[in-house]
């Protein structure tokens, strides 16, 4: 098993790697050569510049606005569904102790 370590490059790099392909008219595979890159990193890079370019390459530990609120929203519902399993078995207790 090998213990490659991963590679991290920031936004500013992706964003100019997938310029050299849409704007500086590069192949792909041109592109992906020159910097060493490989060509399904870059073509994935360029997809999601695509689909998304405000929020694309998220820095690290970062979460897209959408991601980040859907996290947020599962906490949320995670919380409320405690609280309503504590006020289920409050509801039980008492009505016991009023039989």
């Amino acid at each position: 098993m090998s213990t490659r370590k991963r590679k991290n490059y920031s936004r500013e790099f992706k964003l100019e790697a997938v310029r050299l392909i849409t704007e500086k008219g590069y192949s792909i595979a041109e592109a992906s050569r020159n910097l060493g890159i490989e060509y399904s990193v870059l073509r994935r890079w360029k997809r999601q510049l695509a689909d998304d370019p405000q929020y694309a390459f998220p820095e690290k530990g970062r979460l897209k606005a959408a991601d980040q609120e859907l996290r947020q929203l599962q906490r949320e519902l995670e919380r409320v569904k405690e609280e309503r399993d504590i006020l289920k078995k409050a509801l039980a207790y008492f009505a016991e102790d009023q039989k």
